[in-house]
């Protein structure tokens, strides 16, 4: 029989990705890993040959979530026996084995750390549930080359895990202890995105800035990194998240002063403004050293846009606390952030204490929600009449629109009819949106 006139059935994956940029990245790496065993990325979930949930652990009733989305997916096994199902990332290692037993149609669960042996788990050869801390770093199995991108903009995680066992954080459990990836393994993935089209790179790690990788000479900062990852030829913007205050050393501090690729855009997590709530939270800083160390930063970079998260209704918080945290706020006038309010997550320090009345924590959320929402607008505003580069991500719904960037990760639209997918452009802010801008190509 002729082979060619019969060419093998291509296989299809469907991933559904929950959370976190580093669980985008995490899905990218294991379409890849199923790349080379012949699949093909569908965004048809009833056409897959295998479907992948990539959960998030972060976010409240994470697993109700994942079992719900698992319920939907019966039909579907009913009328294809063969499909494989598998749940990865953090979910799938906090609930481990419990997933198969409330879903027996699951037929593959892989936590964040050994995704790199989901190809021998499809074909039978590893087992079904791999939910250890490996020895073995993961990105050395994975696929060197990694699939054409049409993006500009790209992550690349540097840095995985957490040792900093704040109270409210179910990271050190599901992603495991900080481990920090090699400096040329960095840098060969990343110049190997710079030869495929992409000129933005986000560094990723759940402590980002406390990446201490080894290099030339001997260990490394963070800093040192992005200073080496802006001699590569092409990639223009560089940007990072999440961190951690305590680990915001001089050196970076520093590149955001020197180096023109980092962009002038920091996501610096607080929590709260309440010294009392940051040493329950077990944050090892107070509201007063975060005041300074953002003095510091914006000495360095004035026009440095920062953002933040913040948790409201932490067990044991008091009106007072919330003041104190409304204060923070106040004195600092973030660009956005990120607010909460406190979910238990089990195995968590936190997880037993006695909670704060949800309807009053509701309340807080809302009064913090308002004043981030004006500092919001008036961060947007600020923006008009400026000119930014703006790096076009993709077409706009109106005939010859873009939509990209800016310097400081605000989506703006453009009219740019010759303007094509990955271009870096000048452009002058002419309005806010609730969540945007509009601009105008700088002539």
């Amino acid at each position: 029989m002729n082979d060619q006139a019969n060419p093998p059935a291509v296989k299809k994956l469907f991933i559904k990705t929950y959370g976190c940029q580093m669980n985008v990245y995490d899905s990218q790496r294991m379409a890849e890993a199923m790349g080379a065993e012949g699949y093909v990325l569908t965004e048809d979930q009833a056409e897959a040959d295998m479907v992948l949930l990539n959960t998030c652990h972060i976010r409240e009733k994470a697993a109700e979530k994942l079992y719900s989305d698992l319920g939907r997916l019966k039909p579907l096994k009913a009328e294809k026996p063969d499909l494989k199902i598998g749940v990865a990332g953090c979910v799938a290692q906090a609930e481990g084995a419990e997933i198969v037993r409330r879903m027996p149609l699951v037929d593959l669960v892989v936590g964040p750390q050994t995704y790199h042996r989901l190809p021998a788990m499809a074909r039978g050869e590893a087992p079904a549930i791999l939910t250890e801390f490996p020895a073995e770093d993961k990105f050395d199995h994975l696929p060197q080359n990694r699939a054409t991108r049409r993006a500009p903009a790209a992550f690349l995680t540097v840095q995985e895990g957490c040792d900093k066992f704040c109270a409210f954080c179910v990271v050190p459990y599901t992603r495991g202890a900080e481990v920090s990836r090699p400096v040329d393994r960095i840098l060969r993935e990343a110049r190997d995105l710079v030869d495929r089209g992409v000129r933005e790179i986000t560094l990723l790690g759940q402590n980002v800035n406390g990446w201490h990788g080894a290099g030339s000479g001997g260990e490394w900062g963070f800093g040192r990194l992005i200073r080496a990852l802006a001699d590569i030829e092409g990639l223009d913007r560089i940007r990072y998240t999440t961190s951690h205050p305590n680990d915001m050393a001089d050196d970076l501090i520093a590149a955001h002063r020197d180096i023109p690729q980092l962009m002038p855009y920091l996501h610096l997590p607080v929590q709260s403004g309440s010294d009392r709530i940051l040493k329950a939270m077990n944050r090892k800083h107070t509201a007063a050293q975060y005041l300074r160390l953002i003095d510091r930063i914006r000495e360095a970079r004035p026009d440095i846009m920062l953002t933040s998260d913040f948790i409201v209704g932490f067990p044991g918080e008091t009106d007072a606390d919330h003041a104190d945290t409304l204060r923070l706020v106040a004195e600092v006038g973030f660009g956005t952030a990120f607010s909460f309010k406190y979910s238990p997550r089990p195995g968590t320090p936190a997880y037993d204490r006695p909670e704060v009345d949800s309807d009053l924590a509701d309340q807080r959320l809302q009064e913090l929600q308002a004043l981030l929402t004006k500092q919001q607008k008036a961060a947007q505003e600020g923006m008009v009449g400026r000119t930014l580069g703006v790096l076009f991500e993709k077409p706009g719904r109106k005939d010859g629109q873009m939509i990209g960037k800016s310097d400081y990760l605000h989506s703006v639209f453009v009219d740019a009819p010759q303007a094509q997918v990955g271009d870096l452009v000048s452009v002058r802010i002419v309005e806010s949106a609730a969540n945007s801008l509009r601009g105008e190509l700088k002539s």
